[in-house]
């Protein structure tokens, strides 16, 4: 799969540009960025053989299979749909799109032109997810009744620094719910079934900027089922929790991205390990590149982006409809 890297965030220098030119089935042939004075350097620096200071030029690029999407959430469609036009498969960072709308476009562009759309919620992929998707499928804590996820990062960037744009609405969308918020609500989807309504609260609770710096969110499942999502920059503490009542036990996890979870029913008590890959993004990576070349659908794909988009608009616009 040769790919073609649009954007150069701290994600991409993380994890993304290894991700994409690391594996045996897998180069990095362009990168784009919008500095021209930095896009030289910066595609030197991850192994690119050629870079871009327009995206369009990019995706373009006859020698490019599949381009990977890593720029601010208000670009995403636009680029996918370009991409797909010019016959290129497309994963995209999370949140997927600014509105179920800008989704809908995405997807259809990608049918058009039959090309594939992965969305980057690469946590599905976690060992501890699949282990916990396989205990609630087997019963072994009964049905699912209550789900809590908890995800809190201080963070308040000023004008000027790399990350300010998560703290513009207008680029973003909206804090901490839209940015990594959807991890949380894509990884219940995922285990719970779909969502029927929404009841949320978004706020400022401590910092001075146009997007909130906490928010919480009631989900009710079609199962029956209910789960509470809530994420701040606000609080000192960093956390990231999850924990699922069922009606003969509970599952919980007190750092996901450590893969420790505990399964307790009954009078038994388990602890498990199943911590995630090093480079988190691999495993998204090659199921993706699996997708295009068997030809079926990547695992975390334009409706399952759209499903977090749709539930998202709910939150933000404090509307229990999903759409």
């Amino acid at each position: 799969m040769r790919w073609g890297l649009i954007g150069a965030g701290d994600i991409v220098l993380k994890r993304v540009a290894e991700a994409l030119g690391g594996g045996r089935e897998s180069e990095l042939v362009a990168v784009s960025r919008a500095r021209a004075d930095l896009v030289e350097s910066f595609g030197r620096s991850v192994g690119a053989r050629r870079w871009y200071a327009d995206w369009r030029e990019l995706v373009s690029d006859a020698d490019i299979d599949a381009v990977y999407v890593a720029t601010p959430v208000n670009l995403h469609a636009e680029q996918t749909v370009a991409a797909a036009e010019a016959g290129k498969h497309v994963l995209c960072e999370k949140p997927m799109a600014m509105t179920v709308a800008e989704c809908d476009r995405m997807i259809a562009a990608c049918r058009a032109h039959d090309v594939r759309l992965g969305i980057a919620y690469y946590r599905r992929f976690y060992p501890a997810v699949t282990r916990i998707a396989d205990l609630l499928a087997s019963g072994a804590i009964g049905a699912p009744v209550f789900a809590q996820m908890i995800a809190s990062e201080p963070f308040d960037p000023k004008p000027g620094q790399p990350r300010y744009w998560l703290v513009d609405r207008a680029q973003s969308g909206g804090g901490p719910m839209a940015d990594f918020g959807c991890h949380r609500i894509e990884l219940l989807l995922h285990l719970l079934g779909p969502v029927s309504r929404t009841t949320s609260i978004v706020a400022t609770a401590a910092l001075d900027r146009e997007v909130e710096d906490t928010a919480a969110a009631l989900l009710q499942f079609a199962s029956g089922a209910s789960a509470m999502v809530a994420v701040t920059n606000a609080a000192a503490e960093r956390l990231d929790t999850l924990d699922i009542l069922g009606t003969r036990g509970s599952i919980h996890v007190p750092s996901l991205n450590a893969g420790n979870i505990t399964v307790r029913t009954g009078t038994e008590n388990r602890t498990e390990s199943h911590p995630p890959a090093a480079n988190v993004h691999r495993p998204l990576v090659d199921d993706f590149i699996d997708a295009v070349t068997s030809g079926r659908d990547p695992a975390v794909d334009g409706s399952a982006g759209r499903a977090v988009a749709a539930i998202q608009d709910a939150i933000y616009a404090d509307t229990p409809q999903i759409r």
